[in-house]
């Protein structure tokens, strides 16, 4: 394609700015999606962390959810970084008895997975398609993968007593990570998910 990808950034709830900064150095024009008619100025969405159950309250509430469920049902690419991931799974354990989710992942997602009362955890972990050198992946209240189907692609997995849970997946133009790469600087993921687009759009 030519010209930069327009990648919006749902900006109801989370940490919005630190991905639009991410976006731009990775090469991306951004926008700021809060209504339905702004999701047809943009080739890709990023739904940034936060919290899982008041972001999916205020999605319905600004009538977002059907077309963003239609959106991705269509192929449009989006990355979900934590609370991003919870509503991109189609099944959560331990939501609330009300919560929904946008789905398009074949995955069940953990809320809390790392605890509640634990403010951060890190860890480095190698992931192939971002190049030799390990990413640094904050956790903060993070959700991790109980289950996932044949069509899910597991990027990156951390192994608490020995049992793997994924914490980056991928199926099809669909991305999620359990973690913020968007706060420590490191914007391979930002890049990799910017190439997702660009590899979708026509120019």
């Amino acid at each position: 394609m030519s010209g930069m990808p327009v990648i919006g950034v749902l900006a109801v709830q989370g940490d919005v700015r630190e991905h639009v900064r991410a976006l731009e150095s990775a090469g991306a024009a951004t926008r700021a999606i809060r209504r339905p008619r702004e999701l047809e100025e943009i080739d890709g969405l990023v739904i940034p962390g936060g919290e899982s159950t008041v972001m999916d309250k205020l999605v319905r509430a600004f009538e977002l959810r059907d077309p963003l469920v239609t959106a991705i049902r269509d192929g449009l690419p989006v990355y979900g970084s934590c609370a991003g991931m919870i509503m991109l799974a189609d099944r959560i354990t331990d939501g609330t008895s009300d919560q929904q989710t946008l789905g398009g992942l074949d995955i069940t997602v953990r809320r809390n997975a790392f605890g509640r009362q634990v403010d951060s955890y890190e860890e480095d972990l190698h992931i192939r398609q971002l190049g030799p050198q390990p990413v640094r992946a904050v956790f903060i209240r993070a959700p991790w993968v109980e289950q996932w189907g044949s069509e899910v692609e597991v990027l990156a997995s951390v192994r608490p007593l020995g049992r793997e849970h994924p914490v980056a997946v991928r199926q099809g133009n669909l991305l999620a990570t359990s973690f913020h790469p968007e706060v420590t600087g490191d914007h391979r993921f930002h890049s990799h998910f910017v190439a997702t687009v660009r590899g979708t759009v026509v120019a």
